[in-house]
């Protein structure tokens, strides 16, 4: 009898034992979509690779619903270099989100720059739409949760994140612009050398504005840009032109400002680390959400704090990927529409 009671117990406890969570691991996939050709490359088909993160202990009987965060690379980076560089990964397993890194081919810009200077991408179709798609690809693999859904690049990245956004309020909680451009700034790839050094040869502001009309006048969409002022790729004034398009989304303060600048943001704060100086604007919108800038005294085109073994990495702070994490931590949900839940 006794024998057999420790085989009970010990069946029990086998069968209750707190295992070890599994470890993350990369998937891979490849989305395509019927409006994602560009306009300046009809002749590339309009699909793309991506790698998808899963995290740390993701799984079990019934997962709860994860957040979604797209990552976005730049120029001469791949998926695999801008996760390892910006430790994306590690705040994955810390909070259990999904990321999704699209992958840029060289048949579609010789840099593997995403070309957010297409007609076709401005507009929320050409590589905007080839996004979309792998995010649906993504949800229908995985418990995302629909409302919480956030995009976040690097340079073109940024610019990409930026028109993904804009044009598709509706499926994003939030953008996350590092070292960006406005979506529509450059109205055609002839153009976008000159908007990265002197800032865009359209009206962002309207863009956004029209943008706004397009989705009804009821959008909410948190953002956070992070530039530097030593910038020598993508000039400063990009990021203003970033912020101003996205409070013209948002409905934010129209024409509280001369045309071409900024309102006064509603809180302001200075902050010194490493010998660098950080400043942070804040533009607060409704819901607790808001739009905010990062001004990095010091910072070149790089992400900051990421791993300088990596090209386009600054070491010191402050840290973009940590800021990340808790920008997407205290959005709001969104409230995402019925007819991208039903694709999805």
């Amino acid at each position: 009898m006794n024998g057999f009671g420790a085989r009970l117990r010990d069946f029990f406890a086998r069968l209750f034992r707190r295992k070890p969570p599994e470890p993350g691991y990369f998937a891979r996939g490849h989305k395509m979509s019927f409006r994602g050709f560009l306009h300046a490359a009809p002749w590339v088909m309009p699909g793309r690779e991506y790698l998808a993160y899963v995290p740390r202990g993701h799984g079990g009987w019934w997962p709860r619903r994860r957040t979604l965060v797209v990552m976005i690379h730049g120029c001469k980076q791949t998926p695999e270099d801008f996760a390892a560089a910006t430790r994306i990964c590690a705040l994955a397993d810390e909070h259990g989100w999904l990321v999704l890194l699209p992958r840029q081919t060289d048949r579609a810009n010789p840099y593997s720059c995403w070309n957010w200077f297409d007609a076709s991408t401005i507009a929320g179709r050409g590589e905007a739409a080839i996004v979309i798609a792998q995010i649906r690809a993504v949800r229908r693999s995985y418990r995302i949760d629909p409302r919480r859904v956030f995009v976040a690049g690097f340079s073109a990245g940024g610019a990409l994140a930026a028109a993904l956004a804009l044009r598709h309020p509706e499926i994003f909680a939030g953008a996350f612009v590092h070292s960006g451009i406005a979506c529509g700034a450059a109205p055609g790839a002839w153009a976008a050398s000159k908007v990265m050094k002197s800032g865009a040869s359209t009206d962002p502001a309207k863009i956004g504005e029209q943008a706004r009309a397009n989705a009804g006048a009821a959008v909410r969409l948190p953002l956070l840009v992070v530039h530097g002022d030593s910038d020598s790729v993508v000039a400063e004034i990009n990021a203003r032109q970033v912020v101003q398009q996205f409070l013209a989304l948002n409905g934010y303060a129209a024409g509280a400002a001369p045309e071409g600048e900024l309102p006064p943001p509603d809180a302001e704060s200075t902050a010194v680390a490493s010998g660098r100086t950080v400043i942070t604007r804040d533009y607060r919108i409704r819901d607790g959400a808001l739009v905010r800038w990062v001004k990095v005294a010091g910072l070149d085109h790089a992400w900051s704090g990421g791993d300088p073994a990596h090209p386009y990495n600054d070491p010191e702070p402050p840290d973009a990927t940590k800021l990340l994490g808790e920008f997407v931590r205290e959005a709001p949900a969104q409230t995402a529409r019925g007819d991208f839940l039903a694709r999805s």
